[in-house]
């Protein structure tokens, strides 16, 4: 029995965070190697906020290096960069001509930019269905994410569907597959960590960063345990393994501050290791061929979906 598919893709618009790791990609990593996995590099979805080009460039080897530093096989998983196969960008042309403006409408990305009264590309108002293409183009089955992308997996869904009612069954209806404990990880102010709020602790920082970041976690200073510490240390070690820890340290913030600390550093210090030892050719030769893989299914793929849609004179 060929097994289920297994899609994820996170953006190369800066640096990655601890929020990134345990909201999706250690979801990715403890289950990758049970399905055909397919970890993609999503450089358009970035072009919404990322207008470097040199910037883009270095930002997608990176995020590359960070897959493998963190232990992703490229011999268990499909590698590769949106750009390279140009059938994410047609089918989701496709998409926007099927589906109404009400749906995107309600794109929570959208309408917390527009509500903010910063300004809202195309490209920010179509994400999800660039985002529904990138998913439903591999048949994909299951796509772990965060609490906050469950939206996008919903979208998806309902695209697929769309398709499928207007033209013929064509795509599978993808399945978002959430670890709840750590759907929503916090950051160091306490609202759900992300490079926009600039509360992240970097998943490949030094110890200065660690402690850096880790100092500047805001405590409530009316409680004996510092919930935002405590709530951040969750992702490391259990409420068994911390217990003794905050017991002994019930009004002293600095000390559970430094049990994070390290803990943190212990976690990191492997990854980071490994990480500087990763060139960008073999980053370049893992996206080739990764790339390769993901065109073949994208191609035949489209065959079938241009066929349904009545724009190609092929049999």
């Amino acid at each position: 029995m060929a097994r289920k598919r297994l899609f994820t893709g996170l953006q190369p618009s800066g640096t990655l965070h601890i929020g990134n790791y345990f909201g999706a990609l250690k979801l990715f990593l403890d289950l990758y190697e049970d399905y055909e996995s397919f970890l993609c590099a999503v450089d358009y979805h970035a072009l919404t906020t990322v207008r470097d080009p040199k910037l883009m460039h270095e930002n997608t080897i990176d995020i590359v290096r960070d897959y493998l530093a963190v232990g992703v096989d490229p011999r268990k998983a499909v590698i590769f960069k949106q750009s390279d196969v140009s059938e994410h960008t047609e089918l989701s042309w496709i998409f926007n001509a099927i589906i109404p403006m009400s749906l995107l409408e309600l794109g929570h990305a959208y309408k917390d930019t527009a509500g903010k009264g910063k300004e809202a590309t195309v490209g920010l108002f179509t994400y999800p269905t660039l985002m529904a293409a990138d998913i439903v183009l591999y048949d994909t089955d299951v796509v772990p994410v965060g609490e906050d992308q469950r939206q996008h997996i919903e979208y998806a869904r309902e695209i697929a569907h769309k398709f499928n009612t207007t033209f013929g069954e064509t795509f599978k209806e993808p399945k978002e597959m959430i670890q709840k404990d750590v759907a929503v990880v916090p950051g160091t102010d306490g609202r759900k960590m992300s490079k926009s709020y600039g509360n992240t602790i970097p998943l490949f920082a030094t110890k200065d960063e660690i402690t850096k970041a880790v100092m500047a976690i805001i405590t409530d200073s009316g409680g004996e345990s510092p919930s935002n510490v405590y709530n951040i240390h969750l992702l490391f070690k259990s409420r068994e393994e911390l217990a003794p820890v905050y017991t002994a340290n019930k009004g002293n913030y600095k000390a559970s501050k430094e049990a994070l600390i390290a803990d943190i550093e212990a976690f990191v210090a492997p990854i980071r290791e490994r990480r500087a030892n990763i060139s960008d050719e073999t980053v370049i030769r893992v996206l080739k061929e990764g790339s390769e893989k993901a065109r073949e299914l994208a191609s035949a793929k489209m065959k079938d979906v241009r066929q349904k849609i009545g724009v190609s004179f092929n049999d």
